[in-house]
């Protein structure tokens, strides 16, 4: 098995010293191409690279006229939309540093992002944030100035522009180089306090280079477009938020994920990006419908078809009664889908989590290739990714252009690369901490490499339980296909020091109304009402059954409970990109974990 793996940089790159010049030059080159489609009072709007180049200089200058100066920073806390991506080139082109901050974030949360990173001002979204706000700005010394966007702050920062000239802002966006700091991202914290990741205009100009490169037409295409809808906050969105303004791809946004269907059927992308849990959703709420309609046998021959059909292509092609099977269901199921999701889609791309083969072979075989990419807040979104001509389901494929992947003696995955950050803010052991000593980045995941360096995430370092037996149990590989169950929402497997495996289950309050109405139930129960109920845990026993078939006996899952309620962002149970927080969840749990080792072990 090969250990180390290296992609070379992509020629030409860096493309440009700093993020604000690619769209000085996209308005040079292109000035009348359409880039964004935003909706203002109900009504569609058209901007041109030109217009978005003009208005984000307008901004930049307000921004000065404010008195922010070079390499000061500015939070920003809003939901997607077309603002966001105003301001987060506007505060580049004023020569400032942005500091994102989810739109979920708690008081004490945005306290803490805008007194470590000593933000000077800070971009608000609605009265919500500045309710929000309000209740810890008298403790902000540093921080000035706060703009609200539903305030039509834009507005009033272009008000102030004329006070600042073409030379100074222009001198203040050439100021800025490929090492100097373009955003201070908090990480979302699964254990302890946020640490501040500066990611420098360099990290980012290179990884969007890269980006371009690997995914090639999907982003460059004239006729390419994507509908934006996870945060902004999140690198992952942030990275591919660069490189759609990079590649002149047509973009539009969604802030609101309940409208987000209709908004994918009037847009019509042709790609989406989304986490694992988006697309657990889709195929989730696809079978539930079917099973509610009365075909439910239906759907799971069609899906059974879609990912045999998949399976086929990666050894040669399907057989002629395969491409009949999937010609029916294509015009039964499949259509339906590709119709949710807009009609136009025909490519996605999954990060954030592991996707899973069978999600994975499913929506390739209904006509939607998933590229995986693999990657963490510090190195700037993805170290590895799957791509067109060279996807292998199941793995994340390989290291992005200027990267190299090393996997350690422990299996740990290690990385250096064009966009590996420079430090955590403010705290060098931190930082010196995730380096080896010749300088190498201790990513905390497990994983293998094949011999033409396809990665395979096995699990997570801190997160591999050791039973009392002494066997290693990767949880993820469990949790994934438990999750992938219709029924369930989240999962969480336990046995550390413990004789076996088990879980705690919670149930999606979306589906459950449905699996009532399938068991001839009363309506509107909760799902507390049933945890103990055997045809509620028959149900769940299916999706168990479907995990512990991928595992060995000493990993199955032998036990579990059934939770009464799930587990949120809002409680601070999963984090903004929506990953399973284990430690605080494990306390918040702890009666429950405890009750399922006190009695002896049984089938589950």
């Amino acid at each position: 098995m090969l250990h180390e793996f290296t992609s070379p940089a992509p020629a030409g790159s860096p493309s440009a010293p700093n993020l604000s010049t690619h769209v000085i030059e996209n308005a040079r080159s292109h000035p009348d191409r359409v880039v964004f489609h935003v909706r203002r009072n109900d009504q569609m709007m058209e901007i041109t690279a030109a217009q978005f180049h003009q208005e984000v200089r307008e901004v930049a200058k307000g921004l000065m006229a404010q008195g922010i100066e070079l390499g000061q920073r500015i939070g920003l806390m809003s939901r997607t939309r077309y603002e966001w991506t105003l301001f987060d080139y506007a505060i580049g082109y004023a020569g400032a540093v942005s500091v994102p901050i989810y739109e979920t974030s708690s008081a004490q949360q945005v306290q803490w992002i805008l007194e470590d990173s000593q933000a000077v001002a800070v971009i608000l979204e609605s009265d919500k944030n500045k309710r929000l706000y309000a209740t810890v700005s008298a403790d902000l010394q540093t921080v000035t100035r706060t703009w609200v966007l539903d305030d039509d702050c834009v507005a009033l920062l272009k008000a102030s522009a004329d006070s600042v000239s073409d030379a100074q802002v222009d001198a203040r966006q050439s100021a800025v180089g490929l090492d100097d700091p373009a955003t201070i991202i908090y990480t979302s914290g699964t254990t302890g306090r946020p640490k501040g990741c500066v990611i420098t205009q360099g990290n980012f100009v290179r990884e969007v280079d890269g980006a371009i490169q690997v995914f090639g037409t999907i982003l460059t295409d004239p006729h390419a477009s994507t509908l934006l809808f996870l945060p902004l906050a999140h690198v992952f969105g942030r990275i591919i938020e660069l490189a759609v303004v990079r590649a002149r791809t047509l973009m539009a946004f969604c802030a609101d994920p309940s409208v987000l269907v209709p908004e994918l059927q009037e847009f019509k992308p042709t790609f989406i990006l989304a986490v694992p849990r988006v697309f657990e959703k889709v195929y989730n709420t696809s079978q539930q419908t079917a099973a509610t309609d009365g075909k439910g046998r239906i759907f799971d021959l069609a899906a059974a078809t879609a990912i045999s059909y998949s399976q086929a292509q990666e050894h040669g092609s399907p057989n002629p009664i395969l491409r009949l099977k999937h010609a029916i269901f294509d015009a039964l199921v499949y259509k339906k889908i590709r119709t949710a999701m807009g009609g136009r889609v025909q490519y996605a791309i999954s990060g954030g989590a592991p996707l899973g083969a069978r999600l994975g072979h499913f929506f390739r075989g209904i006509g939607i290739e998933v590229f995986e990419g693999y990657g963490l807040t510090e190195t700037t979104s993805a170290l590895t990714a799957t791509h067109p001509g060279a996807v292998r389901i199941g793995t994340v494929g390989q290291p992005m252009p200027g990267t190299t992947i090393l996997i350690d003696e422990d299996g740990e995955i290690l990385a250096k690369g064009v966009q590996v950050f420079t430090e955590y803010l403010g705290n060098p052991k931190a930082t010196e901490d995730s380096f080896t000593a010749d300088g190498w980045f201790r990513t905390g995941d497990i994983g293998e490499l094949d011999d033409d360096g396809y990665l395979r995430i096995t699990g997570r370092k801190k997160e591999i339980i050791v039973t009392a037996g002494g066997k290693n149990v990767a949880p993820a590989v469990l949790e994934d296909r438990i999750r992938a169950n219709w029924l369930v929402s989240n999962c969480l497997v336990v046995g550390e020091g413990q004789p076996f495996i088990a879980a705690l289950v919670t149930i999606d309050a979306d589906a459950f109304p449905a699996w009532l109405s399938q068991m001839k139930k009363p309506a509107g129960g909760s799902v507390a009402d049933y945890v103990h109920d055997p045809e509620l845990r028959a149900s769940v026993q299916k999706a168990i059954d479907e995990a512990n078939a991928a595992v060995s006996n000493a990993e199955a899952i032998k036990k579990f409970t059934i939770l009464g309620h799930d587990w949120t962002e809002i409680d601070g149970h999963l984090t903004p990109s929506l990953k399973l927080k284990r430690s605080v969840v494990m306390r918040y749990c702890a009666a429950d974990v405890d009750a399922l080792f006190a009695g002896p072990e049984s089938a589950a």
